[in-house]
């Protein structure tokens, strides 16, 4: 089972968590720390006490700014400006891992030198030379996440099976070991709602490709056009939307509201995975 950050993984064993810290102006969740160092430390800290055992922390929106307003893509010297502080001020406080939300190769680079060790990059390896020559060389755990630049699909399930597939095969030849390699579906990326929902109908599929499935429809807008409702009061489609997610196998689950969703994921774990009263 792999160790990352020395805390030990074992995957199928519980539902794993990765809070969300974002260290920008824009998060399309209204919930970005920009600038204040004791908040990130904070945060952190109250993540890990609530249970997460990941935390991601991201220096730009990845919101798609076609759909969304109020973003602005920013550039690798501000978006490390924004995370690099942040990581060493996390690294600081809590034992967990750290993960850097990036697709910036120079991003990734200086974040893993500053304490980071997951890699959570939302067009993973993709035509990416520099990116690429980062994680040869770092060999960090890598997210492999499915995305593309728009929603059209002959056959959705089997495109995005097929395409984290190939990621799989294309990441282990820059030789990082397979038991770093995590794979998402990409929720809310290059897919309508109707697909977002069909995937999570549907995750069971991808444990067939064999590596841990993070999944990430926290607040998302998926949820939002299902009950009509804005980005923070979507607690209770965000909750039956993991719960869903964890009956199918997913491994981790991407969250912004810690306490509520780790608390989902152990209920949901105990009727799953069965519980012991210890």
């Amino acid at each position: 089972m792999p160790l990352i950050s020395g805390n030990e993984f074992i995957w199928g064993s519980r539902t794993y968590s990765m809070g969300i810290i974002n260290v920008t102006p824009d998060s399309f969740s209204n919930d970005g720390i920009l600038n204040n160092i004791k908040k990130i430390q904070s945060k952190a800290k109250l993540f890990q006490s609530l249970g997460s055992d990941i935390i991601d922390v991201g220096g730009e929106s990845t919101r798609p700014p076609n759909i969304y307003r109020n973003f602005t893509p920013v550039d690798e010297n501000e978006e490390i400006k924004r995370v690099l502080p942040a990581i060493k001020a996390i690294k600081d406080v809590v034992s967990i891992p750290i993960s850097i939300d990036t697709y910036k190769a120079s991003v990734a680079e200086k974040a893993l030198s500053a304490g980071a060790t997951i890699v959570n990059n939302v067009w993973s390896i993709k035509n990416d030379d520099k990116m690429n020559a980062v994680l040869s060389e770092q060999k960090p755990v890598i997210i492999l996440m499915h995305n593309k630049k728009n929603s059209e699909y002959i056959n959705l399930i089997d495109e995005i099976y097929d395409s984290l597939n190939h990621m799989v095969e294309n990441t282990l030849k820059l030789g990082i070991d397979s038991d770093k390699i995590i794979i998402d579906p990409g929720i809310g990326f290059g897919k309508t709602t109707n697909d977002n929902l069909i995937i999570l109908r549907h995750l069971e599929k991808f444990k067939e490709i064999g590596h841990p499935i993070l999944i990430g429809p926290s607040r998302k807008s998926t949820i939002g056009n299902v009950l009509n409702l804005p980005v923070n009061d979507r607690l209770e489609g965000t909750a039956a939307s993991l719960a869903i997610s964890i009956s199918k196998g997913a491994d981790i689950i991407r969250i912004h509201d810690v306490k509520e969703m780790n608390r989902v994921a152990k209920m949901s774990d105990a009727i799953i995975r069965g519980w012991k009263n210890e």
